[in-house]
């Protein structure tokens, strides 16, 4: 099976659906290499979870252009440098503290938990906006907006620009796929670059007001920050920013969307939410396992030569690890194809490992938690109306295109 070949099935609508028998048995060689020039595909939890903690795997943007994967790079060619989780230690560390002081401890320990109040009252009023309805599309009247509005308020950027904002992550979200089909798209490289350099001109224009007059946001802190490992430079923000607004929103969407889906297939679960809220961080946990919206990890190259179950990867060479696939390994997690929210071992490769693992996790769980109980509490009698729904073709982010559903009624 050759990289393009293991892309088309995977981009497929059929796989894209249910990419998990596909995904079986790419675990069958758990190093999968066939021509050269073609990445070394990795399919097991634990050879995954160990290469994600291995020094000499680099995420640098560099070295994956040295390797020969320019298809992924070019739509980031647009002059602003890559983003911290593009880089490897030192520089990775150092912009990723930075950014982190203005978003947890130790700087701001309380600031994603002191969202709960907010992020309930958002989740209401978009459920009261259904209104009459009695069916509607999850994806665009609720699972999309929702996070946008929080990562918006917690940037600071105007909820008004959301419509713009929407037009420039759009293309910068198709831009992560790495089918080769799309990168040697001249158009689609184009405006992908576009859209990344709109955005940042947009984002420096707020980050220079908000270094004249901070207030209580994260560009604000970006823009001011002083400590021990100095200052951001402006096109440092910028890029930190851009990867704030897609990554903040876009893996959230997906796994509220698919956390329903989920639910409304396995409705012993959704009523159990119902009854008992306190069931959605269980619930959460075994979404990221069971339906990750984060598939695989295709941006990593290994800097020296390295050993897998055997197979020798010579350094430079490309490696893709296959999360979705590692997640539902037989040799890691007893019968899982089968949802389980009461499994005792939640040690899933959801968030990624390591240095790298997903920055914004917390916030991520605590929005889908909340999402979820909400949706389950509300609605009366929810079920599909189309299963399986149309769905994105991206190979990296994997989530509906739309979700319609349809009850009877919602809750007060």
């Amino acid at each position: 099976m050759t990289r393009a070949s293991l892309v088309r099935q995977i981009t497929d609508f059929a796989n894209r659906a249910n990419p998990y028998p596909l995904y079986a048995e790419l675990r069958r060689t758990p190093v999968l290499h066939e021509e050269e020039g073609d990445p070394y595909v990795i399919s097991s939890y634990w050879d995954i979870e160990s290469l994600l903690h291995d020094p000499r795997i680099s995420s640098d943007a560099a070295n994956l252009t040295a390797a020969g994967a320019d298809e992924l790079n070019q739509a980031e060619n647009t002059g602003l440098p890559p983003s911290f989780i593009r880089l490897d230690p030192p520089e990775h560390d150092r912009l990723r503290r930075m950014t982190n002081s203005a978003f947890g401890p130790p700087d701001k320990p309380r600031r994603i938990d002191d969202m709960r109040p907010e992020l309930h009252e958002i989740v209401r009023e978009l459920i009261d906006g259904f209104g009459d309805a009695r069916e509607i599309d999850l994806v665009d009247q609720f699972a999309y907006p929702f996070p946008v509005t929080v990562i918006c308020r917690l940037l600071g950027v105007p909820r008004e620009d959301e419509p713009r904002f929407r037009a420039w992550v759009d293309p910068l979200v198709a831009s992560l796929d790495p089918d080769t089909r799309q990168g040697a798209d001249p158009e689609f490289v184009k405006t992908a670059q576009e859209a990344r350099m709109q955005l940042g001109m947009y984002l420096a224009g707020l980050v220079e007001e908000r270094t004249k007059e901070p207030r209580d946001d994260m560009l604000s802190d970006l823009a001011t920050h002083r400590g021990p490992d100095g200052t951001m430079t402006m096109m440092e923000i910028l890029s930190t920013a851009v990867l704030l607004l897609i990554a903040g929103h876009e893996t959230t969407v997906n796994l509220i969307t698919n956390g329903m889906l989920t639910l409304l297939r396995h409705p012993e679960f959704l009523h159990r939410l119902r009854e008992d809220p306190d069931l959605a961080p269980n619930i959460v946990e075994e979404l990221l396992r069971y339906e990750p919206p984060v598939q695989l990890v295709p941006q990593r190259t290994c800097i020296t030569d390295i050993e897998v179950r055997g197979v020798r990867i010579p350094a430079g060479s490309r490696i893709w690890l296959m999360l979705a696939a590692g997640n539902r390994d037989p040799e890691r997690f007893k019968d899982p194809e089968r949802f389980d929210p009461d499994r005792e071992d939640l040690q899933h490769l959801g968030f990624g490992s390591g240095i790298h693992s997903c920055f914004g996790a917390p916030l991520a769980r605590l929005e889908t938690q909340i999402a979820l109980a909400e949706l389950a509490r509300r609605l009366v009698e929810p079920r599909l109306v189309e299963d399986p729904p149309p769905y994105r073709p991206n190979a990296v982010l994997r989530g509906p295109r739309h979700l319609p559903i349809a009850f009877e009624g919602v809750r007060s």
